[in-house]
C-alpha cells in the first residue's frame, strides 16, 4: 500500500463542492490500486482573510510544503471586486502560492470529447483532432511585476511587465521538451511587435530551437493566436506563453470544449506541485449543486500521473468519458440534466470501484 499525503486547498465559491467530488473519486481509485490518502485542509483566499486575515496563511504553506502534492479549488469572491482601495484580495493568495512554492510552469492540457461536438460554438469540421497543451510562465510578468499600483489621488494605476532570461529559458526549454514527446510543433505567442519582453521570449525561442531540431517553431502574436484558436484549433501542439498571455488564450481555449468546467491543470516548479480545474470559484452557484466537478476530478487524474500511479489515472480519466457518454453530467454540458455535482462525482467513483 503505497501511501501520499495530499494539502486539499478548496478555497472559495464552488471550491469546496467540486473539491469534494474529487477526493471522492481519488480514493475509490486508491482503494483499486492500493493506495492510501492522508488529506489535510486548509484555507486560501477569502477563507483565508476572515480566518487568519492574509489569503495564503504561513501554516497552509507549511502543510503544502510538506505534502506530496496540493490539490486546489478555485479563488474569489465578488464583494472584493467592487472595492478597488482594498489592500488584501482573495486572488493575492493564489499569487502568494505560487510564488513560495516556485511553480514557474502551469500545464493545461486541451482535448475535446467526442460527444460534446454539440456543446462547442466553434464548428464541428473546425473540431476534428483538437488535442494541444498550453505551457504557462506562472510567477513573472505582469502579474508580479514591481513597480505595481495607483496614484494618491486614485486618477492613476501602473503595473510593471518583468522577465529574466532564466525564467523565460526553463519555461520554453518545458515547452520544447513536451513538443518532442508529442507532435513536435511548438507555437510561441507573445506580443513582440510592442512589448520589450515579448522580443526577449523571442529571443531565447529562437536560440533554443537550434537545440531541439525536431521541433517545428512558429512565433504568433496573441491576437493572432486567438483567431487561429477560433478557425484552426487543431493547428495547435504545444502553446508557449508569458503569464498574462497564457492566462488570456487558456482560459479562451476553454470555450472550445463546451464548458471549462471540464479542463484540468496542474502547476509545477521548485517545490510541492498543485492540481486545479481552470474554472473560477463561480461563488454564484454555490451550494446549488450545478458546478462541473469534472475539470477538478481530471486535476485529480493528472495529480495521480506526477506521483507515478499511471494505471489510476488512466481509470479516473476512462469513467470520466463513460459519464459524458451516458450524459452523467451537469447542466453546463446538457441544459435538461438534473445531475447534480455530488451525482456525477458519485457516479464516477462508482464506475471506477465496478470496472476493476
Amino acid at each position: 500500500m503505497k501511501k501520499y499525503k495530499i494539502a486539499w486547498l478548496p478555497g472559495d465559491g464552488i471550491g469546496e463542492e467540486v473539491g469534494t467530488e474529487a477526493l471522492r473519486v481519488l480514493k475509490c481509485a486508491g482503494e483499486v490500486h492500493q493506495i492510501d490518502w492522508e488529506v489535510e485542509r486548509c484555507s486560501i483566499g477569502a477563507e483565508a482573510m476572515e480566518l487568519e486575515g492574509v489569503p495564503y496563511p504561513d501554516k497552509t504553506h507549511e502543510v503544502c510544503m510538506d505534502s506530496d502534492a496540493v490539490l486546489f479549488g478555485a479563488v474569489g469572491l465578488p464583494k472584493y471586486d467592487h472595492d478597488p482601495t482594498a489592500k488584501m484580495r482573495p486572488e493575492q493568495g493564489l499569487l502568494d502560492m505560487r510564488s513560495r512554492l516556485g511553480l514557474f510552469a502551469n500545464i493545461r492540457p486541451f482535448q475535446l470529447y467526442p460527444t460534446l461536438k454539440d456543446h462547442s460554438p466553434i464548428k464541428e469540421e473546425r473540431l476534428k483532432n483538437v488535442d494541444f497543451i498550453c505551457v504557462r510562465e506562472l510567477t513573472g510578468g505582469l502579474y508580479f511585476g514591481q513597480p505595481q499600483g495607483r496614484s494618491e489621488d486614485g486618477n492613476r494605476a501602473f503595473d510593471s511587465c518583468v522577465y529574466t532570461r532564466s525564467e523565460v529559458y526553463r519555461i520554453l526549454q518545458i515547452g520544447f521538451e513536451y513538443a518532442q514527446k508529442r507532435r513536435k510543433k511548438l507555437t510561441l505567442i507573445d506580443k513582440a511587435n510592442v512589448l520589450a519582453t515579448s522580443r526577449l521570449w523571442r529571443q531565447v525561442a529562437k536560440e533554443l530551437a537550434k537545440k531541439y531540431t525536431d521541433v517545428d517553431v512558429e512565433y504568433l502574436f496573441i491576437d493572432r493566436a486567438l483567431v487561429r484558436l477560433i478557425t484552426d484549433p487543431s493547428r495547435f501542439d504545444v502553446v508557449v506563453s508569458d503569464n498574462m498571455f497564457g492566462d488570456i488564450f487558456s482560459n479562451a481555449a476553454g470555450a472550445i470544449s463546451g464548458s471549462s468546467g471540464l479542463l484540468p491543470s496542474a502547476s509545477a516548479g521548485r517545490h510541492t506541485p498543485v492540481f486545479e480545474p481552470v474554472h473560477g470559484s463561480y461563488p454564484e452557484a454555490k451550494g446549488l449543486g450545478v458546478a462541473n466537478p469534472v475539470g477538478a476530478i481530471l486535476s485529480g487524474a493528472m495529480l495521480l500521473d506526477f506521483l507515478g500511479q499511471s494505471e489510476a489515472a488512466k481509470n479516473m480519466r476512462t469513467a470520466v468519458e463513460h459519464a459524458i457518454v451516458r450524459d452523467i453530467v451537469t447542466p453546463d454540458l446538457l441544459t435538461d440534466s438534473t445531475c447534480t455535482t455530488q451525482q456525477v462525482g458519485k457516479w464516477i467513483a462508482q464506475h471506477i470501484l465496478d470496472k476493476n
